[in-house]
């Protein structure tokens, strides 16, 4: 079995040892051996160390040279009778040197497997089939630009710790995940999101770096800091795991917080066909034949204000209901009216439920779309290229979450607006509703002939609009603050874990209050005068005379 430079082995038989995410180690599925992360890391560290000085030793016996560009800044080194007289980046002038430095080289690579010409193949193939986009007309006149560099990126290979929380209200989780072979982009100058449109590559076929690979291709020096390329780690890592996160919280405004630094590290060279030329850039994938275009001009995206948004929602749903009456067969006049006096509550219930956005005034975003060539790849074959009959896919690792549940981390399963728990809040509104008329019912004996809604018109006015919004703005919030939680057992089985409760003692202080609030002036005035106009609601809808 052909050792992989990214896998971590099992110290007691050598089998390739997978990630524990709930045991936050490395464990062999074979003889239950085990790594702990900061020992991969050393392992990882050392053969890196190791590449390093063979690099150092064999660079002497190459002919390189780099050319660094006046514009962009950016580094290429290439062979000796290699011919640069502008950057393939922004197009200015570059300044060749002899290259024997090794610090930029990283110590792995995935060779092309693609010519030039195939490359090209590959983009003539795209512009022909998306014949109507200007990108497509401009790029046929500039095939002839297209030139392949190893470009360096970091391979990421490890776990994932994040702090997920929805934006508008609810607690923070700590969630786990493990990134699967993601590459990060070290260039500056390079559009990271074109890039990713090109990927993924077979991670196969990566190899320990040597010179050879380099002959005939031109290899592009990392040119961001160590800072700059943790945060892109990172954000590569909080995207990776947003839809997750967005469907277990169930809303699309998530912030996910991403930690990687106990995730493995590897300096990686990848083969790419690249092209910059007036505002057009598209990108060939040198392993798979995928192309990643980004689009010429910009688009906008409109944000609009939370207030306006309440307000068009409840133009909208008030010309809605407005037509159904009139359909109905209901008065014009009446239809207006109905309308008019349930708009006034729903604009109300908007505005509370939109207030929480997290964007609270107009903006306006702006953004380049990238087109590729679909999912399908292709690999070298008896000297040609045929399409692979599998696609290559991101493998994400499902992520698992972690509450302290009687002094320690335990994995669970969060469970927030489940139908029992949605089922219970829609139960109670209707019974705050309409408890004066479950009362009325007992007071007449549970004669419905009897019941005069209209004696509860005042109840109805003041919890119609209020109980909506208190389910929005209290009850939702209390159902993602606290989620029902369920452990899980060793053979997967959920059980569902309730927080002990200690009995609460009787404390007297609320005999005190209530005795206050019923008879000590002028508190007590208001407390009779509610209970009083209660009695009497409760009298009217119960249908008495």
């Amino acid at each position: 079995m052909e050792r992989k430079i990214t896998d971590i082995y099992c110290p007691e038989c050598g089998a390739p040892a997978a990630f524990d995410i709930a045991e936050q180690k490395y464990k062999c599925r074979y003889c239950g051996g085990s790594v702990a992360i900061r020992e991969a890391q050393r392992i990882k560290q050392g053969f890196r160390s190791m590449r390093a000085a063979a690099l150092r030793q064999s660079v002497r016996d190459f002919d390189l040279y780099s050319a660094s560009c006046s514009g962009c800044g950016a580094t290429v080194v290439f062979g000796e009778n290699e011919a640069l007289s502008s950057c393939a980046f922004c197009g200015r002038s570059l300044v060749r040197q002899e290259y024997l430095d090794t610090e930029g080289l990283p110590e792995s690579v995935i060779p092309f497997a693609l010519t030039e010409d195939e490359a090209r193949a590959r983009l003539r193939e795209w512009c022909e089939k998306n014949q109507k986009r200007p990108e497509a007309k401009k790029l046929r006149g500039e095939l002839g630009e297209l030139r392949g560099f190893y470009l360096p990126y970091e391979l990421v290979r490890g776990p994932v710790h994040m702090h997920v929380k929805r934006m508008d209200g609810g607690g923070t989780f700590r969630c786990e995940g493990f990134m699967n072979d993601e590459f990060v982009n070290r260039s500056a100058q390079l559009d990271n999101l074109l890039l990713d449109g090109m990927e993924p590559y077979d991670i196969g076929a990566l190899r320990e770096f040597d010179f050879a690979y380099v002959a005939g291709q031109r290899v592009k020096i990392s040119d961001i800091s160590d800072r700059e390329l943790e945060e892109r780690a990172k954000k590569e890592a909080a995207a990776t795991y947003t839809p997750s996160v967005r469907k277990t919280l169930q809303t699309k405004a998530v912030n996910v917080d991403a930690n990687v630094a106990d995730a493995l590290r590897f300096p990686v060279l990848l083969p790419v066909y690249y092209i910059s030329r007036g505002g057009i850039m598209a990108a060939v994938n040198g392993q798979t034949g995928k192309v990643s275009v980004r689009a010429e001009k910009e688009s906008h995206y409109y944000f609009l204000p939370w207030w306006l948004k309440a307000i068009l929602a409840t133009l909208l749903f008030s010309a809605v209901l407005f037509g159904a009456l009139c359909l109905g067969g209901m008065d014009a006049g009446l239809s207006l009216h109905i309308t008019g006096v349930t708009a006034v509550i729903f604009i109300i219930v908007t505005l509370c439920l939109y207030s929480d956005t997290t964007r609270n005034s107009f903006a306006v975003e702006s953004g380049r779309e990238i087109f590729t060539s679909g999912e399908k790849t292709f690999r070298r074959e008896r000297g040609g290229l045929v399409q692979n009959e599998k696609l290559l896919e991101r493998r994400v690792e499902k992520p698992v979450y972690f509450q302290t549940l009687e002094g320690r981390a335990q994995p669970v399963v969060l469970k927030f607006l489940s139908p029992l728990r949605v089922a219970r809040m829609a139960f109670l509104a209707v019974l705050v509703i309409f408890f004066p008329v479950f009362i009325a019912l007992i007071v007449n004996g549970f004669d419905f002939s009897k019941i005069n809604l209209g004696g509860s018109a005042v109840w109805f006015c003041i919890t119609v609009p209020v109980v909506p919004i208190a389910l929005l703005k209290f009850g939702l919030v209390e159902l993602y603050e606290h989620p029902w939680i369920y452990t899980i057992g060793e053979n997967g089985a959920l059980r569902r874990w309730k927080e002990k409760r200690e009995k609460k003692k009787f404390d007297p202080e609320l005999i005190k209050m209530a005795l206050r609030a019923a008879f000590i002036p002028p508190g007590c005035l208001a407390v009779w005068f509610a209970v009083i106009s209660f009695i009497v609601v409760i009298y009217l809808t119960a249908g008495f005379e």
